[in-house]
């Protein structure tokens, strides 16, 4: 039942998270995702059956409770842009403050579910249900903002990085992006750590999230 309420909420927050590279691109001067109708909320343009599903669906039975997952990419030409660097920074960051939009909305839906619960009090255990998948959403959409962040290729955080390196090092910084899923695998398996140094912030609002919340229990 549990994991009922997890994986619509990671499905729904990593689609806005895609949409929201492919608008603002369009703003910029980008149509390519938007030809390729990937500015839609209609799940099926964009998840990936390992990335939106396998993954997330692995993490959440394994020792931890650390559940992740991804989209498909949505196709950028920053060549398009009207503004090269400054659209591409905004791109980037496009995805990133859709998720932190999404926390604070759904930090705000759980308060309102909570106020529900007391007004109808029959329906006790759907509301308790749609708390819970709050919360989750909170906490999914909190890790997608941060660990994007992380400037290691093809992270979000990394478009933003590049703009701001010596141009000698931009080409190979830009061609380590094939790599870098192995070194995030690698830090993690190395340096377990890894994670809870990254996601310290996750934790932190998260905490001020759930207080918020609480208050209204």
């Amino acid at each position: 039942m549990e994991l009922l309420s997890v994986l619509p909420v990671l499905i729904f927050s990593i689609v806005v998270h895609e949409v929201a590279h492919a608008w603002v691109a369009l703003k910029e001067g980008d149509d390519t995702a938007q030809s390729l109708g990937r500015i839609t909320l209609n799940p099926l343009s964009h998840l990936d059956p390992i990335g939106s599903f396998v993954v997330p669906v692995v993490l959440f039975f394994m020792p931890g409770g650390f559940i992740f997952g991804w989209a498909k990419p949505v196709p950028i030409d920053p060549r398009k842009f009207r503004d090269f660097k400054g659209g591409d920074i905004r791109v980037s960051l496009a995805g990133i403050v859709s998720n932190l939009i999404l926390a604070v909305g759904f930090t705000l839906l759980a308060v309102v579910f909570i106020k529900l619960q007391g007004v109808f009090p029959l329906a006790e255990s759907a509301f308790g249900f749609l708390i819970q998948a709050a919360r989750f959403g909170v906490l999914i959409n909190l890790i997608l903002a941060v660990f994007n962040l992380v400037p290691i290729p093809p992270l979000d955080g990394s478009h933003v990085l590049y703009h701001f390196l010596p141009r000698a090092w931009r080409a190979t910084y830009q061609q380590a992006g094939r790599y870098g899923i192995l070194v995030l695998i690698g830090l993690a398996y190395f340096y377990p750590p890894f994670f809870s140094i990254v996601l310290w912030p996750v934790f932190a609002l998260f905490g001020l999230a759930d207080n918020f919340i609480e208050l209204w229990i």
